[in-house]
């Protein structure tokens, strides 16, 4: 029986570092059920792709969109049967959400120091594996408000320190 391409299914979003390692994964099927399982595909498709220039290859039955910045590579998966096109503009909405929220610096370091914005833009462009969203620009606006969200507990402690400052300054000023 031959399955219909399909416009919305993802089956992993992968952020790997110049070794091959994981720094980001995220499965939304259990093709790879267990971590040891993950990790052996993850080494697969980084040897498989790390040296090249092409944007697509298949593996293990699978469609991979892939595209690197400085020591950071991105994969999106789907079906062999999946839409290239589609799992593209997954790839490149991300990889555009993060360069703005990133301010261009897309690498390893900034990207660390990023994580939860990173969480927040896959979760807006892929739920469950159905793609919600392709616009960098509405998916940098959804995780802005979402940020705004945070209950204090969940603020950084650079940020509690900042607000504290500006309320110090501001009354000094009064």
């Amino acid at each position: 029986m031959k399955k219909e391409p399909s416009l919305y299914t993802v089956k992993a979003i992968l952020i790997l570092d110049n070794d091959g390692d994981r720094l980001f994964a995220k499965y939304y099927d259990d093709t790879y059920p267990s971590v040891k399982e993950q990790k052996t595909f993850e080494k697969n498709i980084f040897n498989k792709t790390h040296r090249t220039d092409s944007e697509i290859a298949l593996l293990e039955g699978l469609t991979v969109v892939y595209k690197s910045s400085i020591d950071l590579y991105f994969y999106v998966i789907g079906s062999s049967y999946e839409n290239e096109l589609m799992l593209m503009a997954v790839l490149n909405c991300l990889f555009d959400s993060l360069s703005q929220m990133l301010r261009k610096n897309v690498e390893k370091r900034a990207l660390m120091e990023n994580m939860e914005g990173l969480f927040l833009a896959v979760d807006e462009i892929v739920d469950g594996g159905v793609i919600l969203e392709s616009d960098p620009q509405q998916v940098l606006h959804r995780v802005a408000v979402r940020g705004e969200d945070v209950p204090l507990t969940e603020q950084t402690v650079s940020q509690v320190l900042q607000s504290a400052k500006e309320q110090i300054k501001w009354s000094l000023l009064r």
